[in-house]
């Protein structure tokens, strides 16, 4: 349920524009590289494949976040891994709202993830984005390093999906 606040920003399209510059303010080219970069040490030791969607302004057809989460996964082809383990970790800056989608072939609970959620929540609440992401990035590689183990072999680790985080 949204708070009152929550409706006014989206009434007055105050939270679009805080979307926006949230995203200009804290997803600079330098913050998008370093998480790319941690996202390409992390899938080194495993066989998952993580994408960092961030949007700044959500589209009115899906009001709740969780849809929009599992829309864009399927729209960047997160699921279309040979092992099914890919993992979304979606950001709506402007209903300040984080979600993760897990790919059937990872094997963690929903708890699992919501600590990952929680703990980036209490830093974005703290306007601590790029290190809250990139902390979460490094717990989310740390749950497919324990669930998705390395390939064997040589092209046993392929890296299917993009690293660099994708700003819808």
């Amino acid at each position: 349920m949204q708070t009152s606040a929550a409706i006014w920003k989206r009434f007055t399209g105050w939270s679009s524009l805080e979307g926006q510059w949230l995203r200009r303010k804290h997803f600079t080219a330098e913050v998008l590289a370093q998480i790319a970069e941690r996202i390409r040490l992390g899938e080194q030791g495993h066989t998952g494949e993580l994408m960092v969607a961030i949007e700044a302004v959500s589209p009115e057809h899906e009001p709740a976040s969780r849809m929009r989460a599992l829309e864009v996964f399927g729209r960047l082809r997160v699921w279309d891994t040979p092992r099914n383990t890919g993992v979304l970790l979606y950001l709506a800056l402007d209903r300040h709202s984080i979600e993760i989608v897990a790919d059937r072939g990872i094997a963690a609970g929903d708890d699992l993830w919501e600590q990952v959620s929680d703990r980036l929540q209490s830093r974005l609440q703290n306007s601590d984005y790029a290190a809250g992401v990139l902390a979460a990035v490094e717990d989310i590689e740390k749950i497919l390093a324990g669930r998705c183990p390395p390939g064997a072999g040589p092209g046993g680790n392929p890296d299917d999906l993009p690293n660099e985080p994708v700003l819808l």
